[in-house]
């Protein structure tokens, strides 16, 4: 029994349920079995759109080669005495707590918000009457920010090859579909998230976990270098190792560390806005065609290279998706996307940011609490000019060259929009970057000048990292581990889970 890989290309009308006679007749294979490594959308002729897969076959006819073991995560379980305590249930608190768990850690969670059916419920009368819930909003909540987005499952860290698939293997025992394994752009939606974050929980809890919804997180008890239990709105809780995966927009939690004498410093972060469009213009911007029968809607990666506090990029693209008032506080507004798992809605929308170096735009040393301060006075001047969560907005062709159009045309955004001129809003040293940005992708996508752009766009990465003895992971203190976004060293699903990941094999190796 041997096994190979093969590359094949399949035109984009062939069922899935054709691949197995496709792959036998390029193989010359009769009798195999096979998975698929790798699926990918060629779409670069524009007249010959396919899907490319590479296949591996395991078949009595092929003479040699062993089917490739996939490095991943087992827990040792052992009866132990340590207890561990996490605040916050996004992918970083989630997956810390399982893998200790698993290996016989009692853990205690802690999260602010209320369970995921509480957070929806929280979220939708939002959308409806303009109520926030300080709690339960598109930042904070059961499951984290990720949850209401578009689930994507993609990192560039290269370092993380065995807890990316644990934290695969984990999505799909939890209801993700497996094509999260191979597919080149995995995506899960906010729809299965949904399911997915409820049974996460459920495993938690059958693997002994407590989980105390609706508490919050408040302050440490040290005693020299070592946190001695957590304060919380629930009591003081004891624990010999503490997690903090708060997000990073938990700036009140963030202010609490610095005075507790946990060291964080600034780093690049990066700011702009939502560019929304009608799908249709993207689809045929990349396919030349509005629609492909089977295939999902189209997305876009762009990057324009200025100098090196300018560059701007796209990030977080939804298609078929929806923007959405993502504010984490009362007297902020922002903006951020979401969309479901077949992403059939009919805009697209997409982060477009600059990359922000505060020291040098401010022209002065600057502190992690400074900065802290400078982004959320940043987010209330949005909230202040709208009088609410009403998104400022204009057409990116008015943007770029003063025209004025008639009106802004209609968006996904739930609240209203108001047509604004954002050199008034967003930092001046980002102005000319930004519209030199969105210029560029009018020349490289047919039709982007026809989107608009909306809101404040401020949580595509942390403006703060927390210090790390690198060798242990730890924040200054022997049994603090403070992960995820939060942390300054993640960005994403991905990254954030397998951050948890390393503080909890670190705690399991002391």
């Amino acid at each position: 029994m041997g096994y190979k890989e093969f590359d094949i290309k399949i035109p984009v009308d062939i069922r899935d349920s054709d691949l197995d006679q496709i792959i036998g007749r390029n193989a010359h294979i009769k009798n195999f079995s096979y998975t698929i490594v790798k699926k990918s959308l060629d779409a670069r002729k524009k007249n010959k759109i396919c899907w490319q897969y590479r296949v591996g076959l395991t078949s009595e006819e092929i003479k040699s080669g062993e089917k490739p073991k996939i490095p991943t995560l087992t827990a040792d379980y052992k009866k132990r005495t340590e207890r561990a305590l996490i605040v916050g249930t996004g992918p970083a608190g989630v997956f810390s707590a399982l893998l200790l768990a698993q290996s016989g850690i009692k853990v205690t969670i802690i999260e602010r918000g209320g369970k995921v059916e509480q957070r929806k419920e929280s979220i939708d009368y939002f959308e409806k009457t303009g109520t926030f819930n300080a709690a339960n909003n598109y930042s904070f909540g059961e499951g984290g920010a990720g949850t209401f987005s578009d689930g994507k499952l993609t990192s560039r860290t290269k370092s993380i090859n065995r807890e990316r698939n644990f934290i695969f293997e984990q999505f799909i025992e939890a209801g993700a579909r497996d094509e999260i394994f191979y597919t080149a752009h995995p995506h899960l939606g906010s729809d299965n998230l949904y399911r997915i974050t409820q049974n996460f929980r459920h495993k938690l809890e059958d693997l002994g976990c407590n989980i105390l919804f609706n508490t919050i997180f408040e302050g440490l008890k040290i005693n020299k270098n070592k946190v001695l239990s957590a304060v919380t709105s629930a009591g003081n809780i004891d624990a010999d190792f503490f997690i903090l995966a708060t997000g990073h927009s938990a700036f009140e939690t963030f202010r609490m560390l610095i005075h507790n004498n946990i060291n964080f410093h600034i780093k690049n972060f990066a700011l702009g806005f939502r560019a929304e469009h009608q799908q249709e213009i993207i689809n045929m911007a990349q396919w030349g065609v509005p629609h492909i029968p089977g295939v999902k809607a189209a997305e876009y990666r762009l990057t324009s290279q200025g100098d090196d506090s300018s560059n701007v990029y796209s990030f977080c693209m939804c298609p078929g998706g929806k923007v959405v008032p993502a504010a984490a506080y009362s007297h902020t507004n922002i903006v951020n996307g979401m969309s479901n798992y077949q992403r059939d809605n009919r805009w697209a929308n997409a982060a477009i940011v600059a990359s922000l170096n505060l020291e040098k735009y401010l022209k002065r040393p600057v502190t992690a609490t400074e900065a802290l301060d400078w982004l959320e006075q940043l987010e209330t001047k949005f909230f202040q000019f709208s009088g609410g969560y009403d998104a400022p907005a204009i057409c990116i062709s008015q943007f770029l060259n003063g025209k004025k159009l008639n009106s802004l045309p209609q968006s996904s955004y739930p609240f209203k929009l108001i047509e604004s001129d954002f050199s008034d809003l967003l930092p001046t040293g980002l102005i000319d970057p930004l519209k030199n940005g969105l210029k560029d992708f009018c020349q490289k996508l047919k039709g982007y000048e026809t989107g608009i752009i909306l809101g404040l766009e401020s949580k595509s990465s942390s403006p703060i990292q927390v210090e790390r003895d690198p060798q242990k992971l730890t924040a200054g203190y022997s049994n603090l581990y403070v992960v995820g976004e939060g942390s300054g060293w993640a960005g994403g699903i991905i990254s954030s889970a397998a951050d948890g990941l390393k503080a909890a094999q670190k705690i399991l190796a002391t």
